[in-house]
Order: C-alpha cells, then structure tokens, then sequence
C-alpha cells in the first residue's frame, strides 16, 4: 500500500524508471531493472536503500544533502607549493602520506565528503527532472559490485576547497556501470575515478563536467581533479560530454594493466590548462570531439601509452580494425593536438564489444550542449553514438560501387550508395553506413 502511495505521488517521468539504455562499452546494464520504483524521504533512506542486497530504481525528487550528517572536523593539513593564491587556491587535507614537506595549516571541513557510500549492485538511481542532488557525499563502486546505472543527478559540494576532500564516484573493483545525464562540479578532488582495481566496462555519457570553482588548484578559477582512469584493464566510452573550465586530468589514464578508453564526441571547452594526460599502459582512441578554446589538448612532455586521435589524412586507417572510418576530431582557438596513429589502440578498442560509432564532429558541440547534464532527459534519450547499426535504407544518389568497408550512404553524402557483390551497406548512424559483408 505504502509503495502504491509512493507511485502515485511521483510525476510521470519518475515512473519512467531509466530514460534509454545505454551505448559503448556498458551495452546491456540494467541496473535495477523493473524493481518498483521508489523515492527515500531522507538521506537515511537512501543510504540504507543503497547499500542493501536488493536490486532498486531509486528516484531523486529532491536535494539530499549530506554535508552535515558527520559534521566538521578540524585537523593538521598542509599547503602544496601549486597552491601560490592563498584562499583562491586549494589547500590539501593530508592524504594517503602526500603533504610530506609542504607546510602545515589548520584545516576544517566537513567529514561527510571523505566517506564515500559504497553502494551495492543491481541499482537505478535517476534524477526527477532537476531535482536529483546529493550534496557533500561521494559512491563508491567496489568489491566486485555490478550493474549500477546512475542517471540525471547533480554531485557537488564536496570540500571543494581541499584536495582531498572528496571524490564524487570512485570505480574499483566494479564492472556494467553506466553514468549518464548526470552533473558533476565543486569537488575537492576527482570527479570521477577508476582504480587502482578495474573499474571493467563502463559508459560514462552525456554528463557535464563544470570546472567552475573558487578553489583552483591552478589559480585560475578551474578545477584541476576532473577524471582519472587508471583501473587495471578498465574498459570505457566517454561519450557526448559538455567538460568545461578545467585545468587538468580531463582525462588522465594509466595503468599497470593496459586499459582501454574511448574518447567519442565529447565538447572540451574554456580549458585554460591540459585535457588529455596520457601514461603508460593507456590505449586511447580519442575521435569525433571537439576542442574550443582549450590551451592544451593533450598536456606537453613525452605521450606514453598507445593512442590514435584520427589525424585527418590518417581517418581511413581504422578500417582494417573497426571495420569503419575514424572520425576527426575539431579544434578552435586550442593548443597543439600532435597525430598519434599507433595500430595497438585501435586494435584494444575493436577487440571489445560495442565499440561506439560517432556523430561528425561538426554536429558535436550543439549536440552536447543540448543534452548533456541535469534535467534534459528526453523519450527517445539524447543523440548517442550507434551501437548496432539499423535499418538499410534504399540507395538514392551517387554512381559506382563502394567497396568493403567504405561509405555508402549518410546525410549529407553524394557518393556511390551500390556495395560491391557479397557486401550490403549497413547503417551506423543517421551520417555514416558502410559496405560490409554479409
């Protein structure tokens, strides 16, 4: 009776459950699935609902603060020589040993934001509209735990003016996780984070990532912590997110263990430092984005790892692996983007199911900006890269024959739509079909 009441309080796009499904490499979670869908009244509830064995949909129709649940605690930090604006910058609470000789201040932050909920498997947790908030407390995604969908919902106000003093999502030891729609901003260190455990296959898409702070490590009123990948042998698609006002690690990836990551159709923008920070034991195939206004697309200094980030003239060579053409990426008013082409990134990438197929980089920046963040869900969900292709349609221009894995067909193409014998042109997205074999 109780959860019949529930139901019918809740506006009808609560009910709705999960807006879509997702793309990329987390094709095929479900995350709570048809559980009720219910709404805590507080954040006890919501806690105990998380962290229980019982698969959910967990609709947020309100801000769930946190912040005071474990109040304030006064310590022993210390100032890092990044930090050369005083109260403009971030001090750091002492870490996992990090101060070591910077010098020592007072600090007083709130608990809540250095204890993550480690929430258990089988979840849906979704925004209402843009209601869903959880300020000043982190999840954390550990101990194997599985299937979790985590949709429309606002993370902010952890310490953000410590480093250290909060992670929004941390994946270690975790596989199926699909972040979607969601808003990330004033945290004190990462917005999200993989490792050192594997974070296994992950979509993280069409979320907004705002730098914008008070508190810069940088001293320039961006947020440095943005996404860190370091997970052994994770497995991601970053797709169709607004990053913005950063000043770093959006992304930094490495590993031990190589790890796989797919950079497709994201907006980077107003980023007065670094995006890309490439180590060792990273394969990255970086296509389709868009980079406006970023001072450093990819940071300066040795690139380790294997990445290819589809230089124009080098688009094509991704047939041989993906069965497909790469797509460019697109810079304005940015850095320096140096061609990496290395054959072992595409050959990690096309090795995992779902590999995404992207949009042209020159519908990506009103794309995202239409439908990445809070409050945008829509039925049919926002413009995503293809997954399984659909439908053929019916030749309607261009002369010849296209040959194996060359294009046939997509808005906006004049050339030849007829495949050569034993091959059909199959659909990848409303932009781009391709002749394959049968």
């Amino acid at each position: 009776m109780w959860k019949s009441l529930i139901l019918a309080a809740l506006p009808l796009q609560a009910v709705a459950q999960v807006t879509g499904s997702a793309f990329g490499f987390a094709a095929g979670v479900t995350g709570g699935g048809n559980a009720v869908p219910a709404v805590p009244k507080d954040i006890n509830e919501l806690r105990a609902w998380l962290t229980d064995d019982v698969p959910r949909v967990i609709m947020l129709d309100k801000e769930y603060n946190f912040l005071n649940a474990e109040g304030r605690q006064t310590a022993t930090g210390c100032r890092p020589s990044s930090n050369t604006c005083g109260s403009a910058g971030q001090d750091a609470l002492e870490g996992p040993n990090w101060c070591g000789n910077y010098p020592d201040i007072q600090v007083n932050y709130y608990v809540s934001p250095t204890k993550p909920i480690d929430i258990k498997g089988n979840k849906s947790i979704v925004g209402v509209g843009n209601k869903g908030v959880i300020r000043g407390k982190g999840f954390r995604l550990v101990n194997n735990v599985k299937n979790i969908i985590i949709q429309n919902v606002h993370f902010t106000d952890l310490n953000p003016q410590y480093i250290w003093g909060g992670d929004a999502l941390q994946l270690s030891g975790s596989d199926m996780v699909w972040i979607d729609h969601c808003k990330f901003s004033l945290v004190g260190r990462q917005m999200i984070v993989t490792g050192f455990e594997s974070a296994g296959r992950v979509t993280i898409s069409n979320n907004e990532f705002d730098g914008q702070t008070s508190w810069s490590a940088s001293c320039n009123g961006q947020h440095y912590w943005t996404l860190m990948f370091v997970g052994k042998g994770d497995k991601i698609t970053l797709a169709n997110n607004y990053i913005h006002h950063v000043s770093g690690r959006s992304p930094k990836t490495g590993s031990d263990t190589s790890m796989a990551l797919h950079v497709v159709n994201n907006y980077f923008a107003d980023s007065n430092g670094h995006n890309f920070e490439i180590s060792a034991g990273s394969n990255i195939l970086i296509e389709g984005n868009v980079f406006n206004n970023c001072k450093a697309p990819i940071a300066a200094g040795p690139l380790e790892g294997s990445v290819f980030n589809a230089p124009a003239s080098s688009v094509g060579s991704c047939s041989g692996s993906l069965r497909r053409a790469c797509e460019a990426n697109s810079l304005s008013g940015s850095g320096a983007f140096p061609g990496r082409t290395d054959s072992a990134a595409l050959s990690a990438i096309a090795a995992i199911p779902n590999v995404a197929v992207p949009m042209p980089a020159s519908k990506v920046a009103a794309s995202v900006l239409a439908n990445a963040g809070i409050g945008k869900l829509k039925a049919p969900t926002a413009p995503a890269p293809t997954t399984q292709a659909p439908t053929v349609p019916k030749p309607t221009s261009g002369t010849g024959v296209a040959g194996e894995w060359q294009q046939c067909g997509g808005q906006g193409y004049a050339g030849p739509t007829q495949c050569a014998a034993g091959l059909i042109c199959k659909v990848a997205n409303p932009w781009y079909s391709q002749c394959l074999r049968q």
